[in-house]
């Protein structure tokens, strides 16, 4: 059963800066795909907010056999998520929290992963990657695709394969946290990866894109569609 898309949404919202800019071809193609798929709009689980992420992670999932997952590494977006839009410096209140998650996990077990730092379209030169290290001490993936697109899921996972302090051998051992269902989520349940939803962001951002996506998430599950669990 499909989910027809959602149409005649009357909206006021503002409209970006750059428009060229800020366009995610791989999202809008993506959300196509997701008519034929719905499932994968739906998170793992969701939070509040960052402060909110439990840790370790898995004590708060389980499989489709009923037990605990072995999360080894960490996929966090930036935008919204940790961060304000557009700022390299981790959100005052969420400073504590984002030190234990590394402390959780350490050395390359955390990748972020932002559509806006590491992208070469919005970050040609790096400059907002390398802010963004220094200013967290994780690193930032460079990367070509936007999220969700599958180029970026195999940049992501050749980072993880590659660095032995990272020690993961396959998706299922990865979750992917971020405020967007149509990059975040979706790109977590098509890599095979587990997709945490941060429900509120650092600000409130209220635009046609998140509300299309938000109530569509909605409607998928008011058809009764339950998460892809990673197997």
């Amino acid at each position: 059963m499909t989910i027809p898309f959602i149409a005649r949404i009357r909206l006021k919202t503002r409209q970006p800066k750059n428009t060229m800019s800020t366009f995610n071809l791989s999202a809008t193609i993506h959300a196509f795909h997701l008519l034929t798929q719905p499932q994968s709009l739906i998170p793992a689980l969701r939070v509040p907010t960052f402060a909110d992420l439990p840790i370790p992670l898995g004590q708060a999932l389980t499989t489709k056999a009923g037990i605990r997952p072995d999360i080894r590494a960490l996929v966090l977006d930036k935008d919204n998520c940790f961060a304000e839009p557009d700022s390299s410096v981790i959100y005052p209140a969420y400073k504590d929290h984002f030190q234990r998650l590394k402390e959780a996990y350490p050395g390359d077990k955390i990748l972020i992963v932002s559509n806006t730092a590491g992208t070469r379209s919005m970050d040609p030169e790096f400059r907002l990657a390398e802010a963004l290290e220094r200013e967290t001490g994780v690193r930032v993936l460079r990367h070509s695709a936007k999220k969700p697109d599958r180029e970026c899921i195999d940049e992501i996972m050749q980072f993880f394969l590659q660095s032995p302090s990272a020690d993961v051998q396959k998706p299922s051992q990865v979750a992917v946290i971020g405020d967007r269902i149509l990059t975040d989520i979706a790109m977590a349940n098509r890599m095979g990866a587990w997709g945490v939803w941060i429900e509120k962001g650092v600000v409130p951002v209220d635009t046609l894109p998140i509300r299309i996506e938000q109530l569509w998430l909605r409607k998928v599950e008011a058809f009764g569609y339950k998460s892809d669990k990673p197997v």
